[in-house]
């Protein structure tokens, strides 16, 4: 037996895999954090990419007034580091504070509480700028074009009417928009509420994956939006799975984005020979398994690298339950894929995506859960098996897949994308199809 430590909430939980059914563990590139995540991010304000572009305290003008893009609370951004080096940077350019106005990128969730906002900006940003949360449903949106895609484009209306667009934030894998950072500052983050639902129900296309940018229409109508609004300048970083900063990446939206991509496909990308059997896949502990909701991230993660018709083992302790209530909605009301498809084309709605997802994922795989989540909700309403140990999950994917069924296991699964070296758009996971890039 081979002994693999998974890490679960806010601990680990021992897999016990015969020897000869084992693969291996897929696990991304770790690097250290930067000792000092300021310094980097002063270091990446100093140079900007592409080579020869101005700095930031370059190109603002001191009457400039300045629009800035966080994260919301949703996000582990490590915001305070990211804009305190802003500010300077403004400071220098001769632009006042009290000409500066952050704005929370909410997209479609809820408006940060000021005790969040503290905490995101950190105590001296908080009491030197003024911070507004996003609302997507406001009445004073500003329209600023059309995508090439056909969305109408509409902003609010500090960020759009401001001279100055600075967007922060931090890259990363993301299941369907390809990665997180960059254009998403914009798209979702300040957009409207209807611009949201056209781009969000682009997820439909198979090009819409983990990794991807190149075709992916989420994306591509994402990063037309970011033009049309006109982005001055970008900080964005890449943090590791402890939430240390790694590189800071700052300048143009689109070359700095690109930098930054490169890097999380350095630590994050793993390639491996081929597709397993079994897939035990833990989300990297909390809080990415702080709910069902956030753990379906792994899932997405073994999809890469589980076979056909394979069994997919999620080691995901969702303390807070589901964790959304417009997924557990979903996979109530509606009965199948189609469903949900027409509900996404017709009227979507932040958390029926994950319904989507799932429901996908269920078409030509069995998943087992091993959660603190009850078997009432996990059974009947998400439609997964249950088990209460990894070892008795893993007992029960060798009755389904074989005695030598070969298994893989992932530690990070949310943080992470294997993919199967060499692999054809036919040998690609049946739930999705890779995108030509």
């Amino acid at each position: 037996m081979v002994d693999v430590w998974l890490p679960y909430g806010k601990t680990d939980v021992c897999a016990r895999v015969p020897a000869r059914n084992l693969i291996g563990s897929i696990e991304p590139k770790e690097r250290p954090a930067c000792p000092d995540a300021k310094a980097e991010v002063e270091r990446a304000l100093k140079d900007p990419i592409p080579k020869g572009t101005r700095r930031l305290s370059e190109i603002a003008l001191p009457e400039s007034k300045v629009a800035i893009v966080v994260n919301d609370a949703t996000r582990r951004t490590p915001t305070e580091a990211i804009l305190l080096p802003v500010l300077a940077e403004l400071n220098l350019a001769g632009v006042k504070d009290e000409n500066v106005t952050v704005i929370f990128g909410c997209g479609s969730h809820r408006a940060v509480e000021p005790q969040e906002a503290k905490l995101i900006l950190g105590e001296e940003a908080y009491k030197r700028v003024n911070a507004v949360s996003h609302d997507c449903k406001a009445q004073d949106l500003v329209s600023v074009g059309s995508t090439k895609l056909g969305n109408k484009i509409f902003l609010n209306r500090v960020f759009a009417e401001a001279d100055f667009r600075v967007l922060l934030g931090d890259i990363g894998i993301h299941y369907y928009a390809g990665y997180g950072g960059g254009p998403k500052s914009v798209l979702p983050a300040v957009a409207g509420e209807e611009t949201i639902k056209f781009n969000h129900a682009l997820m439909l296309s198979a090009n819409a994956r983990s990794g991807v940018l190149e075709g992916n229409p989420v994306h591509e109508d994402m990063k037309d939006a970011a033009r049309l609004a006109k982005v001055d300048f970008i900080v964005n970083v890449v943090t590791n799975s402890k939430n240390g900063v790694v590189g800071a990446f700052a300048g143009e939206l689109e070359p700095a984005f690109q930098e930054g991509v490169k890097l999380v496909d350095d630590m994050f990308r793993v390639t491996v020979d081929r597709r397993a059997d079994i897939v035990v896949a833990s989300c990297g502990g909390n809080p990415a398994d702080i709910s069902l909701y956030q753990a379906y991230k792994a899932i997405d993660s073994a999809l890469e690298v589980v076979k056909r018709g394979g069994v997919i083992v999620l080691v995901a302790e969702c303390p807070e339950g589901h964790g959304n209530q417009v997924f557990y909605d979903w996979m109530v009301r509606f009965p199948d894929l189609k469903s949900v498809e027409r509900e996404i084309k017709r009227n979507f709605a932040l958390g029926g995506h994950k319904t989507y997802f799932l429901l996908k994922a269920l078409q030509n795989h069995q998943i087992i859960l091993v959660s603190s989540l009850p078997d009432y909700y996990a059974t009947n309403i998400f439609k997964l098996k249950t088990a209460r140990a990894v070892n008795d999950a893993l007992n029960d994917a060798f009755s389904i897949a074989g005695k030598a069924a070969r298994v893989w296991t992932i530690t990070l699964g949310n943080y992470t994308l294997p993919q199967v070296k060499g692999a054809t758009e036919e040998e690609q996971p049946s739930s999705f199809a890779l995108a030509k890039t």
